[in-house]
């Protein structure tokens, strides 16, 4: 399986599915707050894609998955299902949200701090975030998913982190998940060549600890070994015949839309 290049009517797709996406995440901080359950939050997004964007949230039932929204709390990697659970001050949390919309997905996540920032949470969160921007910036025609995947790792470990190396980036369109696999590790001059029309999320988890993580019983949460810290940053990005474009870019972003080399 090769990555799918995509035709300019699904670029189009693309780029309302990924604005959408970006929308909800927008949407959604204002509700971040010391007190609110997970599930709550889970309920203004589900209402919001599906009765004001009249969309699709891709994460429920898939594969089983009981919600609209993942929601990763603190030592919590990935796949967080939202629940009863209320936000204390302090919490660091990653929504994570994929909409579909006319048959095209969009896929997003972002950290939010509840109340007053951990400071050590904040950190970590903006170095996940800066290794994704210095991704990013690297995508363009010709370049290896390996050069990308060691760009974001030897950033990561510079301070110490770790790269969770279980799960990874995706080609993405009308599949959830397509080829190739985006690796947040490797080897410089390895891996599949991006393609002008390829689009994929670039997604790093990095940990404050080890990077060795455990599934839950609830065969979904993903968490630290060590229980330490996580964050995690993913946009979807459209390859362009000379850089890259951000589909899923947000208001509080600092880093273009369009970038060209």
């Amino acid at each position: 399986m090769s990555a799918i290049i995509k035709t300019p009517e699904e670029i189009e797709k693309m780029r309302v599915a990924g604005r959408l996406a970006a929308d909800v995440l927008e949407m959604i901080g204002p509700y971040v707050v010391p007190g609110v359950t997970t599930d709550e939050l889970n309920t203004i997004c589900h209402d919001y894609i599906v009765n004001v964007q009249k969309a699709i949230p891709a994460p429920l039932n898939y594969h089983g998955f009981p919600k609209s929204v993942c929601t990763s709390v603190n030592h919590v990697i990935c796949h967080g299902i939202p629940n009863e659970k209320p936000l204390k001050d302090g919490d660091s949390i990653n929504i994570d949200v994929t909409i579909i919309k006319d048959g095209y997905h969009g896929d997003t996540s972002k950290m939010f701090h509840v109340g007053t920032p951990n400071i050590q949470g904040k950190r970590l969160a903006e170095v996940t975030q800066e290794s994704l921007y210095i991704a990013i910036k690297m995508v363009k025609p010709g370049v290896r998913l390996g050069d990308i995947g060691e760009a974001i790792q030897k950033y990561a470990e510079s301070f110490n982190y770790s790269i969770v190396r279980e799960y990874c980036g995706h080609g993405i369109g009308a599949g959830f998940h397509e080829e190739p696999q985006v690796m947040h590790y490797g080897k410089a001059g390895t891996g599949e060549v991006l393609k002008a029309g390829m689009c994929l999320t670039i997604e790093p988890m990095v940990n404050a600890g080890k990077r060795q993580c455990k599934l839950l019983k609830d065969d979904w949460t993903v968490v630290t070994r060590d229980r330490s810290l996580s964050a995690q940053w993913e946009h979807t990005l459209l390859v362009t015949e000379n850089g890259v474009e951000i589909l899923t870019l947000r208001s509080d972003d600092t880093i273009d839309r369009i970038i060209e080399h």
